[in-house]
């Protein structure tokens, strides 16, 4: 009997150090993706990953991080059962990873092409301090409405990751979602706190990343999808590069699906 799986990848802010450690020590395939990744981004993956740093926590960073040691994980599982997905997906940069495991992106590519992405990002958020926050306990719609009520008022924040019923994450400027804590609170958040990010992600804040990655997109991506990819902006599967490249590009900006 054939299994039915759907591969799930996680996104920023699921990093930790030591992280990969037991496949790169016991796995000879997991070793050379790191060696082969670290050569390609004169990154040092073992150092990033095993060793205390700062550099983890940092956008540019984390990214890359994170995308290898999924494609470890999902190379090693596969190789091990055999089993392919017929759907995949990812939570924001999770996505890149789902389209590693459908052959759309080769895993150093891959490994590449975020580590842009999250020097895009950091960029486009360098001239002022930015930041994420998180509200526990209150719906959507009165998450949206006080952002839209903030924005009317000049701040600059947005709600963005809609992860659960109840939670949702907001992007914007950190002096402005410092101010918003209060604000959610006295409209019945059980919990309001920001998030250890160094960028506003899913905001129009990152205009400027939109363009560069989706030149960079254009150059790596393959249109050989074994099965399809379910975006993060539409909530719907997609398997072709071009649609790829429609929907990648507005990760940067968008972050509930339109």
């Amino acid at each position: 009997m054939s299994i039915k799986c759907a591969f799930l990848f996680p996104g920023q802010g699921s990093q930790a150090q030591g992280m990969g450690q037991d496949f790169f020590n016991n796995s000879d395939v997991a070793r050379k993706m790191l060696i082969d990744a670290s050569i390609q981004t004169g990154i040092d993956f073992s150092e990033l990953l095993f060793q205390e740093n700062f550099l983890l926590s940092q956008t540019a960073y984390t990214q890359p991080a994170i995308l290898l040691v999924g494609a470890m994980a999902h190379k090693l599982f596969t190789d091990a059962t055999g089993i392919k997905p017929v759907l995949t997906m990812g939570h924001s940069l999770g996505e890149f990873t789902a389209l590693v495991a459908v052959g759309a992106l080769d895993a150093v590519d891959a490994v590449k092409l975020v580590n842009l992405r999250g020097e895009l990002m950091a960029e486009a958020c360098s001239k002022q301090e930015v930041g994420m926050l998180v509200s526990l306990g209150l719906s959507d719609e009165a998450v949206e409405l006080v952002c839209e009520a903030q924005r009317a008022d000049s701040k600059q924040v947005w709600a963005v990751n809609y992860n659960a019923d109840g939670q949702i994450v907001i992007a914007g400027i950190k002096s402005d979602l410092e101010e918003l804590v209060a604000v959610l609170k006295d409209a019945g958040a059980k919990r309001a706190m920001l998030l250890d990010m160094s960028v506003a992600s899913h905001c129009p804040l990152l205009e400027s990343a939109s363009a560069p990655l989706e030149r960079k997109l254009k150059e790596v991506l393959k249109d050989e999808f074994i099965a399809p990819v379910i975006s993060n902006v539409t909530a719907k599967a997609y398997s072709t590069k071009a649609e790829a490249l429609d929907l990648l590009p507005l990760q940067a900006l968008y972050g509930k699906y339109r």
